[in-house]
């Protein structure tokens, strides 16, 4: 029936209970498989109520597919973005990291079991070399976009990772954690 335009709702609603129930042919545990007449549905699809139904689900369809077919662009998007994370030395990095933390958060909570300056640094590492923010202000109500973010977090603390080993607990605890 699917394959003739019909959906589950447009089934209960002009079709309602079945003519027949058979034990599923596919799986024995699963429901068992509703059966119409021909002749019913073929009145049915005859019908307005019909017609307009399945004008209304094959919309959604293309909507859905069209969707669909954005977020696939900006998940490619993504992931082909170069992300590039400068190397510097350590006493090069901290007081940067530092100073941009203490101005978007104040006084420093870590949580346990991470070193503040690890927390800092990856922040600072995230945020301002990277055009991270830029990247996803680009997105700002897109088809996709959280998905997007949660990649780009990804590759990001990845890179962060691999420029900086040292770094790498902090990175992976950050891609523990859920999105905000």
């Amino acid at each position: 029936m699917r394959a003739r335009g019909w959906t589950a709702g447009m089934i209960r609603r002009l079709l309602g209970e079945p003519d027949l129930r058979r034990p599923n042919p596919f799986l024995r545990t699963a429901p068992p498989s509703r059966l119409y007449g021909v002749e019913r549905v073929e009145a049915a699809e005859r019908s307005e109520e019909f017609r307009a139904a399945s004008a209304v689900a094959a919309r959604r369809s293309a909507a859905v597919k069209e969707a669909s077919r954005r977020r696939r662009e900006v998940l490619a998007r993504i992931a082909a973005e170069p992300i590039e994370v400068p190397v510097l030395a350590p006493d090069r990095l901290a007081a940067p990291a530092v100073a941009y933390r203490d101005r978007r958060e104040g006084p420093p909570q870590s949580p346990p079991g991470c070193s503040d300056l690890d927390r800092r640094t990856v922040d600072y590492l995230r945020h301002r070399p990277a055009r991270y923010d830029d990247i996803l202000d680009e997105l700002s109500g897109r088809t996709g976009r959280a998905a997007a973010e949660h990649l780009l977090r990804r590759r990001v603390y990845a890179a962060i990772s691999q420029a900086y080993p040292d770094l790498a607990q902090e990175c992976e605890r950050r891609c523990g954690l859920p999105d905000r």
